[in-house]
């Protein structure tokens, strides 16, 4: 706390020009999606900006660059009041809800960008109103572009600056992607586990089945869980792991930074996780879902008419699979790895139809960033959602 209250107290004594513009960070996990950005921005675009985050371990903060000016502010009522009273030209952030939980907009003038970290629909994976609050949001794709301006149209909302950004960990992946192992025999298919959390999700319902079943059929498995799901409901883990201790082909990984697992497996087992749709696009490499209930926390997402992303390109990426029919999971999964170069130009086509500015998406974000940033600081005011046109 001690340096909290320092670096709150060392933000709020810079001039104004030098917050012109702030990014903050819940954790050290939003530096993957931010970094391309920040760097261009502090690099090539020669801006200054500040970089406040609520993790003393994030990444950002201990970046060494001039352009970058570090502060970190906790989660206690310390952030809370950061942002009832920030005094800035423009707010980048990844943090969700602005305004309908307890961050609340500033009673100050300030203009709100949205950077996206995902590719999941953002009508149903978050709340109906997570977006209303912001002024500007940089879309990974056009399907987001459409479900935020179908969701304006249907509340009466003005309409937001919507930017065609694009996604940065799907690029990342591209570029470490490498061949996994000849498949000579069963154990040489490498399978990946990795679902998302919650009570309807693999490791909660059929986990322990499925694992038995991977394992039976000679695959190598690898189990990453979810990091929520060891907070939440640690025991789905405990029992499996406790259950196949030993195995020579069953392995567990719950570091999120290890990628080993991710590049040298053939295949992934998912449900809703969106990690399923990196994989696939930015690896090249088939997704086998498991047909549990759709994952929301927008009840109303039927409403806006429009199919779920993560739904509409499943059976592109890979597979669909009932968890009352796990016993085909082995012979789906010897199908889907038939033929990889064929899945890769399949997945090309896909990845370009669905991705903004692939390939440059941190460049094309810094420039929009830096762009709305000097409109605002010509102002010498922010804006409230929908001023933007």
């Amino acid at each position: 706390m001690p340096r909290h209250w320092s670096d709150y107290r060392r933000f709020g004594r810079l001039p104004g020009a030098a917050r012109n513009l702030v990014v903050y960070a819940e954790s050290g996990q939003d530096w993957h999606h931010f970094r391309p950005v920040v760097l261009e921005l502090a690099g090539p675009l020669g801006l200054v900006l500040c970089y406040v985050s609520s993790d003393p371990e994030d990444p950002g903060l201990h970046q060494g660059h001039p352009g970058i000016l570090p502060f970190c502010i906790g989660k206690g009522w310390l952030r809370t009041w950061f942002f009832q009273f920030l005094r800035a030209d423009v707010l980048l952030t990844q943090l969700l809800d602005l305004q309908v939980l307890n961050l609340r907009r500033s009673i100050h003038p300030v203009h709100y960008v949205f950077m996206n970290h995902s590719l999941v629909s953002t009508h149903v994976a978050d709340r109906e109103d997570s977006y209303d609050h912001y002024d500007t949001i940089l879309c990974a794709g056009p399907h987001q572009l459409r479900e935020i301006r179908r969701r304006e149209e249907r509340a009466g909302l003005r309409p937001k600056e919507l930017i065609p950004h694009g996604y940065h960990r799907v690029e990342q992946l591209m570029a470490e992607r490498r061949d996994p192992p000849a498949i000579a025999t069963p154990a040489d298919l490498h399978v990946l586990l990795a679902p998302s959390w919650g009570p309807q999700t693999i490791l909660n319902s059929c986990g322990a089945e499925l694992v038995g079943i991977l394992l039976e059929a000679g695959f190598t498995l690898t189990l990453r869980p979810h990091f929520q799901t060891r907070w939440q409901t640690p025991e789905v883990i405990d029992r499996i792991t406790a259950r196949h201790a030993g195995h020579p082909r069953f392995r567990l990984v719950e570091r999120m930074s290890e990628s080993d697992s991710l590049l040298d497996s053939h295949v992934m087992i998912t449900d809703w996780s969106g990690a399923g749709l990196d994989y696939g696009l930015g690896l090249e490499k088939p997704v086998l879902y498991i047909d549990l209930p759709l994952k929301s926390r927008n009840p109303n997402w039927r409403t806006l008419g429009i199919e779920p992303f993560e739904s509409e390109v499943r059976k592109e990426l890979g597979a669909v699979l009932a968890p009352g029919e796990l016993a085909r999971a082995p012979m789906l999964i010897r199908e889907l790895v038939r033929d990889p170069e064929r899945f890769r130009v399949r997945i090309a086509a896909l990845r370009e139809r669905c991705l903004y500015n692939l390939g440059h998406s941190g460049a094309a974000g810094a420039r929009a960033v830096a762009e709305i940033a000097a409109r605002q600081r010509g102002i010498g005011t922010g804006s409230r959602p929908g001023a933007a046109a």
